[in-house]
Formats: C-alpha cells, structure tokens, sequence
C-alpha cells in the first residue's frame, strides 16, 4: 500500500474485491491499512533487507473497491445470515475514514464494481445517503466511480450516472469482467462461443462499441471517462521482452486517450510513467470532457457482437494453467498474482474457467488440431498442466499447495451442467479461515 501511495499515480485504488482473497484476516488487515494510510501512519520496517517504507509528502489520492453486491461476509451473521460483504467494506472505511478524509481535504471515495443494473445503483445510492446521514457527512461527500464491466451494465450507463447523480465522478471501463460478462449473459447461445482468450483485445468490433459508448455517454452527462486495466507488467532480466510488454501498453493507452478517455489504469507501478507519458502527449487538460462524440452510434447488435478469431490447443492449455494456477493461490489467501508476465485477478481466472465450459458446453472445434473440446479433454489437459507446474514449481511446491482443490474446483466448474454465476462464491467455502461473529 506505501508503495502504491508513493507510485506517482494520480489515483490508487485499494482493492477489497478481484485483487483480493477474502479471507477474515485480509480483510481486516486491509481494513487497518486504510486506517493507518488515511492517518499517515502506515509504515513498515523490512528486517530481512533493511529498507524502511514510510510515505511521501505527496501521495496518489485513496479510493477503495468493496466487494461485490453478489458476495457475502460469513465472519459476520445477522438472523443467522451473513452480512452483504459491499455492505461490510464500505460501511468500515466510511465509519472509520470519511470525517477524517474530509478533514484533510479529500473526500471518502468508492470504486463500486459488478453493477448489472440502474436498480443496484439507485440501491448504492441510497446505502450511502444512509451512510452520510448516520455520520453527519454533507450529502453528496462520498463520490463514487462505477465499473462498467458487465455486458448489461452497458446498456443502462445513462441511467446509472441518473441514479448516483449526486455523487457519479465517472465510468470505468473493467474489460476483464466485461468480457467474462459477455460469455456469461450469452452461455446457452451456441453462436456466441469466443476465440482463444488472447484473441479479444480492445480492438474488437464489440469491444470498440463498448468503450466508445462509455466515453459518450459520460461526456454527454459532464462525468468521467476512464479506460481499463493494462495487464502487463514489468519484465526484469529480459529486456527484449520487457520492451514487448511496453510497446502493449504505450499502444493501449494511445487507443484510449485519442478515442476520449480522461485517464486509465495500470496494474503495476513500474507502468505509471509509460501510461502517464501517453495522455499528458495528446491530453492538452485535465480532461476531455468537451470531445462529446458525436460521431460515436453505437447498436444494441454492436455490443452483442461475438468476437472472431481462432480456437487453439494453446488457448485451452493457458485458460487451464492460468485458472488453476489463480485458484489454487486464492485458496491460500492471495487475490492478484503475475503470472507469464500478466497480472491475474479474479476477473481475468473468470475468463479462463468460464471459456472453457463455454468450449465443452458447446462441443466447440479447436482449429488447430480439430479435436472436439470435452471434459475428457480436459481431464487429460490437466494432468498435463500438473506435471507442466511440478516441473516449473517444483514437486515439493506442488505437495503442500493447494493444487489439488484447485484441479477439482476448476473442473467442476467447467464441466458443469450451467455455467456458475461467480468462481469466487463457489470457492469461498473452501477458504481456511475463523468461525463467524454471531450478532443477534
């Protein structure tokens, strides 16, 4: 977090929700972190090398993504039910943070991610009116950006800026989730069946349609545009790829500044400087809320169009390493790992397991090989993919991970008769963690 804080970003978000693995324990110590940075307190003495970590003068402004509306909080029960897990988030950065934010003349600020509808803004809404009332805030102090990263989500931006209209700063386009949206709302349409995952970049027709439209509809209503995540991260002891890697990114973020966006995100601190270099070139303000557009006309067959491209063995064997390689380290309690060379999340572990069941629901055709993809298949591409991470990882690695409920849950999830609504809901009975706080 002092490391986030001191990036050189403009913004840093803490992320309670896909970076994170919601284990009682992260939460809570994430939690106090937010406490102690708001406080300027948080700091941190590395015994094993030396280096001291304390905050600069000058630090990215905090805001803070609570989990999902879908998820629960089973450390706390109510009535013998567990608690909304947004509701615990927000509800103790706000309590805890949002006098003092303001104090120091910042504000409490939310990142509110999976909304799928104007119903679960004005529900937003409405928590946090509760929220200022119950803290004696002014209305309208905790300002909220929304991710746009579901594909129904995309059809009702207008009407979510309407609902948080007196606390809106903007739109996010979250292209991971947006993409595992897109399979998810379109599962039983044989039609609607992806390419390799690699293959459903930004420069997609319906991808193009999705983050044009967020620019206009932003701009129309005087909000924030801003753009998705890059996944690259830096890549030591290899410069030639290292380069590659920037070269993705400094294109990535010349398709976002020049089709409006007012700023971006990158998932690593090294990529602050390449993402800031881009938009202060070709970005003459602090914004580019007077581009409205207009040109943009943008269908309701736009967004639905299925991207093209080629199935591959390769594709199938990477959403499989990449899926069990995430899981099994969510289950050990940890929510972002690099993995070659790209940051995974949830969101990105989404894509993999559900393009998969997509693949085998569908009976899809690899194009290279011509094998039909099935759960036999898979089984066999898993047995691979194990012995492939013992000899990267090594066999002792593989022994006391957590591998093996990770093999099992990532096929039960892609063979299963419908498609699960969340990989983190399914996986979070297994998390080891402490007993529930019974509230009567």
């Amino acid at each position: 977090m002092i490391n986030a804080l001191n990036s050189g970003a403009d913004v840093f978000m803490a992320d309670l929700e896909d970076s994170s693995a919601p284990t009682w324990s992260n939460m809570l110590a994430g939690q106090v972190n937010l406490r102690d940075a708001v406080r300027r307190t948080i700091e941190w003495d590395d015994a094993e090398t030396g280096k001291a970590y304390r905050l600069n003068e000058r630090t990215a402004t905090l805001i803070v993504r609570p989990r999902g509306l879908h998820l629960v909080e089973r450390h706390l029960v109510i009535d013998g039910k567990p608690i909304a897990a947004s509701l615990v988030d927000a509800g103790l950065f706000l309590h805890h943070n949002a006098a003092p934010l303001i104090q120091r003349g910042s504000g409490p600020y939310l990142y509110l991610p999976k909304l799928e509808s104007h119903l679960e803004a004005r529900l937003w809404n409405e928590v946090l009116a509760h929220v200022e009332r119950a803290l004696a805030l002014p209305n309208g102090s905790v300002k909220v950006t929304v991710l746009i990263e579901t594909i129904a989500a995309a059809f009702e931006m207008d009407e979510i800026l309407y609902e948080l209209r007196d606390r809106i700063v903007g739109l996010n386009c979250g292209r991971w989730d947006y993409i595992f949206s897109f399979i998810k709302y379109q599962a039983a349409d044989p039609r609607a069946v992806l390419p390799d995952r690699s293959q459903v970049t930004m420069e997609q027709p319906c991808m193009r349609a999705y983050a044009q439209l967020a620019i206009k509809t932003c701009h129309r209503r005087g909000a924030h545009a801003i753009g998705g995540m890059a996944a690259q991260i830096p890549i030591k002891n290899d410069p030639a790829a290292n380069q590659r890697a920037l070269d993705k990114v400094r294109a990535d973020k010349l398709r976002e500044v020049r089709d409006g966006h007012d700023g971006t995100w990158v998932a690593h601190p090294g990529l602050v400087p390449v993402a800031r270099e881009i938009f202060e070139a070709h970005m003459s303000s602090a914004n580019q809320l007077d581009r409205l557009r207009e040109d943009v006309h943008v269908t309701a067959e736009d967004l639905l169009r299925v991207p093209t491209g080629t199935r591959t063995e390769e594709g199938l064997r990477q959403n499989v390493r990449v899926g069990v390689q995430y899981i099994e380290a969510w289950l050990r309690g940890i929510g972002c790992v690099p993995l070659y060379h790209l940051m995974e999340d949830a969101a990105t572990a989404e894509i993999s397991r559900a393009q998969v069941w997509q693949w085998i629901h569908h009976a899809a055709r690899l194009d290279d090989t011509g094998a039909t993809v099935t759960a036999d298949l898979l089984e066999s591409i898993l047995d691979d993919e194990i012995e492939r991470l013992t000899k990267e990882l090594g066999r002792q690695r593989i022994a006391t991970g957590r591998f093996s409920q990770a093999r099992a849950l990532f096929f039960e999830l892609a063979t299963a008769n419908t498609l699960a609504d969340f990989l983190t809901s399914a996986a979070y009975r297994q998390l080891d963690d402490s007993p529930p706080i019974v509230i009567a």
